[in-house]
């Protein structure tokens, strides 16, 4: 019997966590699933066939642990997923631009490693905005994101500074079809399309998860954003269990926020079929590994 744990963390009462559901098909395959924190120290990863990382929500808090978590898996005899080398490429919001040199559209974006008033007043020109979105180039949950007005921002300095003066941020223009339309989140197991929903803030926010009071909606999504999102997962260094490519109406076209590879929230209560596909794609993993 195959071992699978899923790796999450300590102290999820405050969030939506979907990844039980994948259990009973697991289960129904002959697979046993364990849910295990990041933090534990005395987990025998040996025991494990494969370690799926899941929902480990506070790696941003913590990322050299996390890390280094992440690099005992590696050295034992399970296999991690995603592997370790993609999750290096994707902690950081860097690989943006790695994108954008493989001519996949993100968001428009600025970034820099030292704050200082110029960043943000050169950022609302150069975007030619009135507002802009700052947040840390490793982030989670929207965690020390915040939206700036062309009028005011300079209320927020000290915090700004204190928050970004020791480490790499980037700065993007405010997009109102975030909140206008919402952001679009695609799913893909084993590298195959398996869902879609669109993702909507709270009157008056705009931060789309749940955990900020945002609503979630299965949705269908148009061969441009499919597109993109097949163009974004070529672009990986290497081949992932699972992705999420959030995608967000910039101007007239389609333009990548994020491409999650790390922990993302997959969203298996909207898509009833959706434990289903991913459960296969681990399964057809686990065969190929062991017909050769």
């Amino acid at each position: 019997m195959p071992a699978v744990a899923f790796l999450s963390t300590d102290h999820l009462e405050e969030f939506f966590v979907y990844d039980e559901l994948l259990i009973p098909v697991f289960n129904d395959n002959g697979w046993s699933v364990e849910t295990i924190s990041w933090h534990s120290h005395s987990e025998n990863w040996d025991r494990f066939d494969y370690v799926i990382v899941r929902s480990t929500w506070d790696y941003q808090q913590h990322p050299e642990a996390f890390l280094a978590c992440l690099k005992q898996i590696d050295a034992s005899s399970a296999t991690l997923l995603n592997p370790l080398p993609l999750i290096k490429w994707n902690i950081e919001k860097h690989y943006l631009k790695d994108l954008q040199d493989r001519g996949v559209p993100i968001v428009s974006t600025q970034w820099s490693n030292a704050f200082n008033n110029s960043v943000i007043e050169g950022a609302f020109s150069h975007f030619n905005s009135d507002t802009v979105v700052v947040k840390p180039t490793l982030s989670a949950n929207a965690d020390n994101t915040y939206k700036l007005s062309k009028a005011d921002w300079h209320e927020n300095q000290q915090v700004l500074s204190n928050t970004f003066n020791q480490r790499d941020f980037m700065v993007q223009p405010f997009l109102p079809s975030v909140v206008e339309e919402g952001e679009y989140s695609l799913f893909y197991f084993g590298g195959k399309y398996s869902h879609a929903i669109k993702k909507v803030p709270q009157k008056g926010d705009f931060r789309v998860q749940e955990e900020h009071g945002g609503s979630l909606y299965p949705t269908t999504v148009d061969k441009e954003q499919l597109d993109i999102a097949r163009r974004a997962l070529s672009a990986m260094p290497c081949e992932a269990l699972y992705a999420r490519v959030d995608l967000v109406r910039q101007g007239s076209s389609w333009a990548i926020m994020e491409l999650e590879l790390i922990e993302p929230s997959l969203y298996f209560n909207l898509d009833e079929q959706s434990p289903l596909r991913f459960v296969k794609a681990l399964v057809n993993i686990h065969s190929a590994k062991h017909s050769k």
